[in-house]
């Protein structure tokens, strides 16, 4: 590995989820036995590492790694209690970190030293910087050998944890995006959320200009700090910004067209592009200066702090180029199995019959809706009762089995290591062409700037 990308990597890491869904990196080159010992001294300089438990020695217990007591764990205990009635001795160890960042690290070092003993039996992981370690450390894994009802996930959802056509990830935590709108303020510029469906961005303008006009509400934000709006309506329209391994910005006539609907809706008033994640939560969702949202679906946890829009809220789906309703994905996470365990079987079974629609699946994932408010992205679990129990706040629709199936026609696109460094750059590319910028020399200047850093 090349020493100044692993810290860049590690220090990426150390801005840590704000909660399950969302986060930020840096790309890192692979490590090399050459170094392995100068990367591990390194890393440990850039961070204190969080020593996992290490692998269970008991044929009915497993250990696992997760971070967040008010979203995962709950899921991974909903996960236990539906395994014990299948063998009522199990038992799951849970080990919760801090953040998503200290598992991470805990690979990085393991993979770096060689020495995996330290891994628990299975751990958490963000989906979009699994490939990067899979890739980095694939001694560190083992792929499931169990199968699952494959069928029911996305083949967005599928395309983090699958690689070279096994399964090494179970997806746990549905990304599915929301574009959601605030129905009473549509109503006062003359619009229902069925005129925001549907319809192409050429006509989203046209119409979020007259709602701002009318009510002074802009109809969408983003942390422009972290800014995932190029990612998700690319994804949209079924496509990504890297193709073949390689950024592909120049000369991509969507990518360009994307880019100029975001400055003109900044230009408009009709995007507010946030300086941070407290600006782009706490002052326009939480503070009442959009009558739209579109993001993760785990943003419905900070709209609902603005509890004098409950009942006000509709969810549809992304606008695109064309006219077609989009769907797109942001965040997410899946549970992988580590080298270290000496309980594979087991682990996958677990797996297998929990999250991956299995006997105990339905249980599992009502229980995690419940106590943790984890919304499945196992398709057939939002037909239960209660994902299907009416959502005050969203009007009284059963916004959790609409999430779902909204979930269900995510199309898979391109991923790459680089996700976050290019996220970055196509930031910075929006911020120069809103102050003036020609596009197309700050579309040149983000591919090749992406293009060197992959280089090093």
């Amino acid at each position: 590995m090349k020493k100044k990308l692993l810290s860049l990597m590690l220090a990426g890491a150390m801005v840590a989820t704000v909660f399950a869904g969302c986060s930020s990196s840096t790309g890192a080159d692979k490590a090399t036995e050459g170094d392995a010992a100068a990367a591990t001294e390194e890393a440990a300089g850039e961070e204190e590492s969080v020593a996992l438990m290490g692998a269970s020695d008991d044929d009915h217990t497993l250990t696992v790694a997760a971070w967040d007591a008010n979203f995962n764990i709950p899921a991974l205990q909903a996960a236990e209690a539906a395994y014990q009635q299948k063998d009522p001795d199990f038992k799951l160890k849970i080990q919760e970190v801090s953040a998503s960042s200290d598992v991470e690290n805990a690979v990085t070092l393991a993979g770096a030293s060689g020495d995996y003993s330290q891994l628990t039996d299975i751990v958490l992981f963000q989906d979009h910087y699994i490939n990067k370690y899979m890739t980095d450390y694939p001694d560190a894994w083992q792929a499931l050998t169990v199968d699952a009802d494959w069928k029911g996930f996305s083949d967005d959802k599928l395309s983090y944890s699958t690689f070279d056509g096994k399964h090494y990830g179970m997806p746990v935590d549905n990304g599915a995006s929301i574009f959601a709108y605030r129905t009473d303020v549509l109503e006062q510029a003359g619009y229902t959320v069925d005129d925001f469906t549907g319809i192409t961005w050429e006509k989203w303008l046209e119409q979020a200009k007259v709602v701002k006009e009318k009510t002074g509400y802009a109809l969408l934000s983003m942390d422009h700090n972290g800014d995932d709006l190029p990612y998700m309506m690319m994804q949209a329209e079924g496509q990504s910004q890297w193709k073949d391994g390689k950024p592909n910005l120049v000369g991509n006539d969507t990518f360009k067209s994307i880019i100029e609907v975001i400055v003109q809706g900044a230009q408009d008033g009709t995007i507010i592009l946030a300086n941070d994640w407290s600006e782009y939560t706490d002052s326009t969702i939480i503070g009442d200066q959009v009558a739209g949202v579109f993001n993760g679906n785990w943003i419905i946890a900070t709209m609902k702090q603005n509890k004098d829009a409950s009942g006000k809220w509709a969810i549809t789906t992304i606008p695109t180029l064309s006219g077609k309703e989009g769907y797109a994905a942001n965040g997410g996470s899946s549970l992988y199995i580590t080298s270290n365990s000496k309980h594979a079987d087991l682990a996958s079974d677990f797996l297998a019959y929990t999250f991956g629609g299995g006997d105990g699946a339905i249980a599992t994932y009502d229980a995690a809706l419940t106590n943790g408010g984890v919304i499945s992205c196992y398709g057939p679990a939002g037909e239960s009762d209660l994902y299907n129990a009416p959502d005050e706040f969203f009007g009284g629709v059963a916004a959790n089995a609409q999430i779902v199936e909204m979930g269900t026609h995510v199309p898979a696109v391109e991923q790459n290591d680089y996700h976050y460094p290019l996220r970055e750059k196509v930031g910075a590319l929006i911020t120069n062409v809103i102050n003036g910028n020609d596009i197309d020399s700050e579309i040149q200047s983000a591919q090749e700037q992406m293009e060197f850093e992959m280089d090093q």
